[in-house]
């Protein structure tokens, strides 16, 4: 068997059903031959992201695997394996190398060395007989300990050789851990003496699958649950003691009790301070559980420290705590509070939320989405800038990983790649993104991909002709120069390349829009309706 072939039956072996990349790759061919569907994409970043939506929705169960050429191929890759190594995805990275005898030479890529500060560890295959231990290190550390992506570098004249005998390989066990007996009954004292405690749970929630355990907890201790932008999904936000979400944009109510909190529980989230974060109060005391003890103390102090798997350590906080009260504590009055100081704030962002102007409020766009579309039934997700302040303290997700959240490294054009993956994840489900016109200019042209792939998402596009998050900060040269002007006709854009579109620039036309924009996708078109919005600049920063 050759090398490439060895590793596309290793990569059979271990559930890969799909692999996305960019010609020219061997590995493609050899994985196409045993029924692994390439999925080859326009642009190489796009791929990653696409790869990174599949780990996230199977949980790993059919890893993001991403190809692509030597050189340029790889170095247009960087950026997508940045993105899931800040946001902690597991995918594995096979990009092809430059031959063993010039694969050190000044000039030619090196991904092993060039990527090694973006992957949680890189390697190159230098001897054929190697394959089956270096693809068990990296599956190994794919499924196992913190999630990050994993590179296998593949010289060029290594493919073609004998790879010997790989049959005794077996796909890698994945493991959980779980934290200290005494310091989980120290935290669980903590929690049941707090008077004003907040859970903040973050992405690790979700790779855990702790959901009903996380919900437990809360009504035990009636404990009001926020997350970061990465677990948003991981607790039904329509629940009354969820307080929603935030990023750079936060829900009134979140705000109000973080800072009146006297006892944060930070569970499955590294509490890494970003500016694309939920900044937690200064003074307050922290319980911090998550698998990686490399984020305790990186940015916010903690009291108590829980090091293990979110589910196992919530299960054994809730038995802990269940030993220490005579039983759920009375939820009400929290969820009054809750309910009355999101009324004051939803009261002061309604008049956008309903506004009848046009140019079209995105506030409005996005609030009739959300009451036209079945929540529990879609997957969405944001992309970086104005869309995911505009989307995120607003939408209430109700279903797990119905809400793909993101913003550590926050590149434009991320969101068309996850609703990709998406929908080959969820094929069942509604996928949709929800961009600007400044992301659709780094990642567009790969609408293309989910027509000729058959991937019928639906793109939100807000179009205000501008990059008006920067209107602030660039008065001088918007003014003399006109330096943050862009647009396009993106609804012709989208039929251009086989797909639906349509322009809407009056708010009584917006839920027909999306209507039509949904049919279209149960139909198997990719759709995109494009709305002409006002260059709104105001965000949700209580």
């Amino acid at each position: 068997m050759k090398v490439s072939a060895a590793i596309a039956d290793i990569l059979r072996r271990e559930g890969v059903e799909v692999i996305f990349g960019y010609p020219r790759n061997a590995v493609l061919e050899s994985a196409a031959a045993i029924g692994i569907r390439p999925v080859i994409v326009r642009q190489e970043r796009t791929g990653v992201h696409m790869a990174d939506a599949l780990s996230r929705l199977t949980r790993g169960k059919h890893m993001g695997v991403f190809a692509m050429q030597h050189g340029p191929g790889t170095e247009n890759a960087y950026g997508g394996v940045a993105q899931a190594y800040s946001e902690s995805v597991p995918v594995l990275v096979l990009p092809q190398g430059y031959a063993r005898r010039i694969a050190h030479v000044p000039d030619n890529y090196n991904a092993t060395i060039s990527m090694r500060d973006i992957t949680k560890h890189a390697e190159p295959i230098t001897l054929p007989g190697e394959v089956g231990n270096i693809m068990r290190r990296a599956f190994t550390l794919l499924r196992n300990g913190r999630l990050r992506p994993v590179l296998v570098e593949m010289p060029w004249d290594i493919l073609d050789e004998e790879a010997g005998d790989q049959s005794d390989y077996r796909p890698v066990v994945r493991t959980r851990s779980a934290p200290d007996p005494d310091a989980v009954r120290v935290a669980a004292q903590a929690l049941v003496e707090a008077q004003r405690p907040v859970i903040y749970a973050g992405q690790g929630v979700h790779w855990a699958e702790a959901y009903a355990e996380l919900r437990e907890l809360a009504e035990l201790l009636a404990a009001p649950v926020s997350t970061s932008l990465e677990g948003k999904s991981a607790f039904d936000e329509t629940h009354p003691l969820a307080l929603g979400s935030g990023g750079a944009a936060i829900p009134g109510q979140l705000r109000h009790f973080l800072d009146r909190a006297d006892l944060i529980f930070g569970i499955g989230c590294s509490f890494a301070q970003t500016t694309f974060g939920v900044s937690m109060p200064a003074g307050k005391r922290v319980i911090h559980a998550t698998l990686d003890p490399a984020d305790f103390n990186k940015c916010v102090p903690c009291e108590i420290a829980l090091a293990g798997d979110a589910r196992l350590t919530l299960s054994m906080l809730v038995e802990a705590c269940r030993e220490l009260l005579d039983g759920p504590r009375d939820a009400a009055p929290v969820a009054r509070e809750i309910a009355e100081v999101e009324a004051q704030w939803m009261a002061q962002w309604l008049p956008l939320l309903e506004s009848e102007d046009a140019p079209l409020s995105p506030y409005r766009v996005l609030w009739e989405l959300q009451k036209t579309v079945d929540v529990a039934e879609t997957i969405i997700t944001h992309d970086a800038g104005s869309p995911r302040d505009q989307l995120t303290p607003f939408w209430k997700s109700t279903a797990p990983l119905s809400y793909l959240g993101w913003g550590k490294s926050t590149q434009l054009g991320y969101g068309l790649g996850l609703a990709m993956g998406a929908k080959l994840a969820c094929p069942d489900k509604l996928c949709i993104n929800v961009w600007g016109d400044a992301a659709i200019g780094f990642t567009g042209m790969d609408f293309e991909t989910a027509v000729r792939e058959r991937l019928p998402i639906l793109s939100i596009l807000l179009n205000n002709a501008s990059m008006a998050i920067e209107l602030p900060i660039m008065p001088e040269a918007t003014e003399r120069y006109r330096a943050t002007d862009i647009s396009g006709n993106y609804a012709d854009f989208a039929r251009a390349l086989g797909g639906y579109g349509e322009r809407v620039t009056q708010p009584g036309d917006i839920r027909g829009a999306i209507l039509r924009g949904i049919e279209a996708t149960r139909n198997g078109q990719p759709a995109l309706i494009e709305f002409i919005t006002a260059k709104e600049t105001r965000a949700s920063r209580p």
